[in-house]
């Protein structure tokens, strides 16, 4: 029992001590949510990509923007790239595992698009040729990661990165990112003008 209570106390300790350099990092996730709204109320897209823990919390994001996180409102398109497994495994076997994201981004990312990256690291192959890219068709790469200086956070456009070394810590502040993210997408979503908020045709983009 002792031994539990010490993992236990270990890990909301470090968890404690990346709270507060974190509450000042992710002041921009404000910014971010109404550049996200306005970009989704008018058409247009979200792409995310991750590794392991990464790749679900990629996932998670998705989900909450096509479903809900609270109240009810219009669908919005955001698509997880970690998920469509008949693409990352053809894509990986005819092009190398680098190649898993940044061929669906020049697939499916359109310019002004955003590509939102998730990794404790910042350091994975695949994510920053995805992150160059985006670039290079014009989209808008944002990354969540751990502490920087990191290879992805020099080549994002901006970047929120989680002030813990512990890769735990990371993916749990990532997972408060994400929901604080959309939290600030629904709010921002009833203030945008009229024409910003055209209605997505029936049928897909």
């Amino acid at each position: 029992m002792d031994g539990q209570v010490s993992v236990l106390d270990s890990h909301l300790a470090g968890l404690a001590s990346a709270l507060v350099p974190y509450r000042e990092a992710a002041r921009k996730l404000s910014g971010w949510g109404h550049d996200l709204a306005r970009l989704l109320a008018g058409g247009g897209r979200l792409l995310a990509a991750g590794n392991g823990g990464s790749a679900a919390e990629a996932q998670h994001l998705t989900a909450e923007l096509v479903g809900k996180l609270r109240d009810d409102r219009p669908a919005l398109s955001a698509i997880a790239l970690t998920a469509e497994t008949s693409s990352l495994t053809a894509v990986g076997n005819d092009f190398g595992y680098d190649e898993v994201f940044a061929r669906q981004v020049r697939a499916h990312g359109r310019e002004g698009d955003i590509l939102l990256l998730f990794s404790t690291s910042g350091r994975s192959a695949n994510l920053l040729a995805a992150a160059r890219a985006g670039a290079e068709r014009g989209l808008r790469v944002l990354g969540l990661t751990g502490p920087a200086p990191n290879p992805l956070a020099e080549v994002c456009s901006d970047v929120l990165a989680v002030p813990s070394p512990d890769s735990q810590v990371v993916q749990e502040l990532h997972l408060v990112s994400l929901h604080v993210l959309c939290e600030y997408v629904d709010l921002a979503l009833p203030s945008l003008p009229a024409p910003a908020r055209r209605a997505i045709p029936v049928g897909g983009l």
